[in-house]
């Protein structure tokens, strides 16, 4: 073969490993991956028709997330970023395409340095932001704040969750004034729809919802002891699993859960924060369910929740997205086959005796 050939040969080989590894690690892997997802159906036996009349038709496909932690200007490295935050596009992108959610959920810590970010370093990661989640006019996006966001209560009070400590902040009193309201708007809508006779005495003036439990959306999570009931591949590892959680940090305080539990009484707790995954029942009768981070950043495995959610039910299914171990894998064998290629073209094109006679050429001529 001649010369030349042999070198185009070796140069289409390279191209062809260098190029289909980036193909697969950036872009195709999150379809297989994704694909192996698929909607939790809400079957009858568990409620295929609400109180109020509602069939499963009514049913709404709900996408949940939580904790992105886009990195800032103060402390975020550059390829850190590009690396995390491309993860993350294309998986909710390919998740949007492959799955079609009526409604994505993003409970909380969108941003890893919103507390300490300029105006300007915040417009910008805005956005970020808005590029990264792009999404149809036919799929709607709620984001909650988490910490990170705007920070911690002692340092600026959190609209959600976490504005539920019981210290008598201006802020909190509004935000439980809210609550209060809400909760028996709620439980008014429940009592006139079980009684059949209309608005309730004491409840005139109140504003009607469908009646039925609410599911329950924040960012931090009901307060509990620790991860130590935790099981499951998404679970925090077996050497944090029993690191007590700090109240108001780490968790909700016991007042401010029992308060949300006894004013809602919801069907289903979905939380954010702790960056794995985690099933709680409270009470014995209020499942929460903690839902892992959606990043690389803070874990190998990132996933997010699939709801399919009924007037009267919901069922939910977890997505794994790829592990980043896996793409590090492939880049890894990639290397090491390039390494060979070239190993390979060296012996065939010169011959092994002709490479071993140049070394000892040189190490002769350096003597």
């Amino acid at each position: 073969m001649p010369r030349f050939s042999v070198k185009w040969v070796v140069a289409v080989v390279l191209i062809g490993v260098v190029g289909g590894a980036f193909f697969f690690c950036e872009y195709l892997i999150y379809f297989p991956t994704i694909l192996k997802c698929a909607w939790p159906k809400i079957s009858h036996a568990r409620g295929g028709e609400g109180i109020d009349g509602h069939s499963v038709d009514s049913a709404v496909r709900a996408m949940v997330l939580s904790d992105t932690h886009l990195l800032g200007a103060v402390g975020g490295h550059w390829f850190d970023k590009l690396r995390r935050e491309w993860q993350m596009e294309r998986a909710f992108q390919t998740a949007l395409w492959l799955l079609r959610p009526e409604i994505v959920f993003i409970l909380g810590d969108i941003f890893d340095e919103g507390k300490w970010s300029s105006q300007k370093h915040w417009e910008d990661d805005v956005r970020r932001f808005h590029r990264m989640f792009r999404h149809s006019t036919d799929t709607e996006l709620v984001v909650l704040v988490g910490n990170h966001d705007i920070g911690f209560h002692y340092d600026f009070l959190l609209v959600n969750s976490v504005a539920l400590h019981g210290d008598g902040c201006p802020i909190c009193q509004s935000v439980e004034k809210e609550l209060i309201k809400l909760s028996r708007d709620l439980n008014c809508s429940l009592q006139s729809a079980q009684s059949g006779s209309g608005v309730m005495d004491g409840c005139e003036g109140s504003q009607l919802y469908p009646p039925t439990p609410p599911i329950m959306l924040q960012h931090y999570p009901l307060f509990r002891v620790s991860d130590a009931g935790c099981t499951g591949q998404d679970a925090a590892p077996p050497e944090e699993r029993h690191l007590l959680f700090r109240e108001k940090y780490d968790v909700l305080s016991k007042e401010a859960s029992q308060r949300l539990l006894q004013w809602f009484k919801p069907r289903l707790i979905l939380s954010g924060h702790t960056h794995s995954g985690c099933e709680v029942l409270h009470d014995n009768k209020y499942p929460e369910i903690s839902v892992p981070s959606f990043s690389w950043r803070n874990r190998n495995n990132p996933s997010f929740i699939l709801a399919t959610v009924s007037p009267s039910s919901y069922t939910l299914s977890k997505c794994f997205l790829p592990e980043e171990s896996t793409v590090i894998s492939v880049y890894c064998s990639a290397g090491a086959c390039l390494l060979l290629l070239f190993l390979a073209h060296c012996l065939w094109m010169k011959g092994l005796l002709q490479c071993l006679s140049l070394c000892l050429l040189g190490k002769h001529k350096s003597l």
